[in-house]
């Protein structure tokens, strides 16, 4: 595991989400996890998903965001067991999983903590279950939120270009160099995820959240994590996918660089400099 400790040395992490309040007893609340998986025209994977994350420990909630599919996601995911609702229209990830951490908040307890908060892609299939590493950093209060760290994708044809943009701009934008940036299977907590709020649109969206955490002083931490997805081509489809994904990461991290300067800005004035 590694990560990005709070004080800037190397000792363990200390999450910046206070810890949920000990009961009367003395004993610490159990805090429940809930699984979000952003999904779209993933019908032949989902139920195998879903199942799989059902038996992640902690988890007492997968709910699958349906994101305008043209298949039968939603029936098949609901089948399997998942609590699913639906775009009308595909909106992109980062609505999915705004519409999916709200209809958790919904279904939230006012006397217990939050559910942790787990996005996992749809097409993980048998794999989903390996995620459940994500869950100890950030449930122990080490991380606000952890990353996972894929091993090689069989048939992936990227050459690392959009890979290598987003981990250079976290890094200058923060000082914490991430293995792999685009991850998109990350544990949080609900308070790091609204501290992200608005998220960035597109495929900048986890780019955009780790900047805005670390910024932010919350601790991120990558892990290692044994998951198989369906990886992005050498052909046209897949090189069409990457152009579109360097295009949503630029804009993130311009987007984020601007607010970077009006805000120092605007230090400088408060300063009277």
């Amino acid at each position: 595991m590694s990560g990005v400790p709070a004080n800037g040395t190397h000792a363990l992490p200390v999450a910046k989400t206070p810890r949920p309040a000990p009961l009367h007893g003395g004993s610490r609340q159990k805090q429940r996890v809930a699984v979000i998986i952003p999904a779209k025209d993933e019908a032949r994977r989902i139920a195998a998903t879903v199942r799989a994350a059902k038996a992640i420990p902690h988890v007492d909630l997968v709910l699958v965001v349906d994101d305008g599919s043209e298949d039968t996601t939603q029936h098949v995911a609901r089948e399997a067991g998942a609590v699913v609702v639906r775009h009308s229209h595909n909106r992109g990830k980062a609505a999915a999983m705004e519409t999916g951490a709200a209809v958790v908040a919904m279904r939230d307890v006012a006397d217990r903590p939050p559910r942790l908060l787990l996005f996992i892609d749809g097409d993980l299939g048998e794999t989903a279950v390996n995620t459940a590493p994500l869950v100890p950093p950030v449930l122990d209060g080490l991380a606000d939120m952890s990353i996972a760290l894929l091993p090689p994708q069989p048939g992936a044809g990227g050459r690392g270009i959009v890979v290598g943009a987003a981990r250079r701009a976290i890094q200058s934008m923060t000082g914490w160099t991430p293995t792999q940036p685009l991850s998109g299977m990350r544990c949080l907590t609900r308070e790091a995820f609204e501290a992200a709020t608005p998220l960035a649109r597109g495929w900048g969206v986890e780019t955009g959240l780790t900047i805005d955490l670390l910024r932010k002083g919350y601790v991120a931490v990558e892990v290692p994590c044994d998951l198989r997805h369906r990886p992005s081509g050498s052909d046209l489809k897949g090189q069409i996918h990457r152009a579109n994904q360097y295009r949503d990461v630029q804009l993130a991290v311009g987007a984020r660089r601007v607010r970077s300067a009006l805000d120092a800005l605007g230090g400088h004035k408060h300063s009277g400099k």
